[in-house]
């Protein structure tokens, strides 16, 4: 079964939003330079220039990264004989650098250390274009190069927040299947279990009286007819429901304390009759936490019947606020075959599931008892 987990991340920055964000920033940062007195004549071909050039490969770095990240450099570094000066020059190099920041953060591995090493030849070509080799050379290349590297770093820092929510949401993913598994394979073992066992023992009075109290063996068939149909019904609104597509709406849950009565006359069937007794006031109780109070009676029955040795035992169901209290207790010979042990395990999980406990043991005074406490949402306490 599927579970239903949030879609991953599209590792693309969306494209409309790069394209404006990389052409926007350009004469914007132009008219900050102004603002604050660092740019030279702006107004000239020398700022015009490379706006026109560089916005075509920004637009060509959202659908073909690579191909606008060299058209990016052949910018750069075509523009470089321009002898562009002080703010205005560099903020040629800080849109490449935006371009090492995409292709680091959204391509593979292999792209993006060609990407730096070419980034690094053209801003160093750049600078020598620039610098003619002058006395400011070294200072303008390392500028340059601290750029590359410091677009390198946010790009894998990018790069990595985003693998690491991907990992978030594929554990995600696995934890909810896990828990769909453990979920069905309680409900497979609560609907058959008990009956199988009222089955099992059903057939073997049948089979020893069959002769001698045709009446009694006749008893027995019914109530192994009956077990059955309702062990069929059980399993065929599991695999609806296994096979219902999420865009349908699941079915309410029907299962719950309204049908302990006719748990009660199965386990009387099975021959061990018990005793209910309701402390409290009874009310409508969460569909969840209904479905568990029946399903964790239905087990500690079901190991009463077979393994306990008993005719009677007492189903004791508690009201009071702010929790539902549930105890099976039997006076039987006081302990369970351990065999797998998947019983009690998976009464445990459906309590801690809805925030209670569950406890099961011998007592003191021979027998054994089953514990649950299921806590109520806030409405109903």
């Amino acid at each position: 079964m599927e579970a239903t987990v949030p879609r991953p991340v599209d590792p693309r920055i969306p494209s409309a939003a790069t394209s404006w964000v990389l052409l926007a920033a350009y004469p914007i940062a132009l008219s900050l330079a102004v603002a604050f007195g660092t740019g030279e004549n702006i107004t000239g071909p020398e700022t015009v220039l490379p706006v026109l050039v560089l916005a075509l490969p920004a637009f060509l770095l959202t659908r073909w990264p690579l191909v606008g990240f060299v058209g990016l450099l052949l910018g750069v570094v075509g523009l470089a004989p321009l002898n562009i000066t002080g703010l205005v020059g560099f903020l040629q190099a800080v849109v490449l650098d935006v371009a090492v920041v995409y292709i680091a953060a959204t391509r593979s591995r292999i792209a993006t250390v060609s990407a730096v090493l070419t980034a690094i030849v053209a801003e160093g070509a750049a600078a020598t274009i620039y610098t003619g080799g002058g006395d400011t050379y070294v200072n303008v290349l390392v500028a340059l190069l601290l750029g590359v590297l410091l677009a390198w770093l946010a790009g894998t820092a990018l790069r990595q927040r985003r693998d690491y929510r991907a990992a978030l949401l594929t554990r995600a993913a696995a934890d909810a299947v896990t828990t769909e598994r453990l979920r069905i394979a309680r409900d497979l073992h609560d609907q058959v279990a008990h009956s199988i066992g009222v089955i099992a023992i059903q057939a073997g009075v049948g089979r020893r009286v069959i002769d001698t109290q045709p009446e009694e063996a006749r008893k027995a068939l019914d109530t192994i007819e009956t077990a059955s149909r309702e062990t069929l019904a059980g399993l065929r609104r599991t695999l609806v429901a296994l096979r219902r597509s999420d865009a349908e709406p699941a079915a309410t849950a029907t299962t719950g304390l309204a049908e302990l009565d006719s748990l009660v006359a199965t386990t009387e069937a099975a021959g061990v009759r018990a005793r209910v007794s309701i402390q409290g006031e009874p009310r409508v109780l969460p569909p969840d936490v209904d479905l568990a109070a029946y399903r964790i009676i239905q087990e500690a029955l079901t190991n009463i019947v077979r393994h306990a040795q008993t005719e009677n035992c007492t189903i004791i169901i508690g009201y009071a606020l702010p929790a539902l209290t549930i105890v099976v207790s039997d006076a039987g010979r006081g302990g369970i075959d351990s065999g797998t042990g998947y019983g009690i395990p998976g009464m445990r999980e459906r309590a801690a599931l809805l925030g209670g406990e569950l406890t099961a043991g011998p007592l003191p005074e021979g027998g054994f008892e089953v514990r649950a406490t299921l806590p109520l949402p806030a409405d109903q306490a």
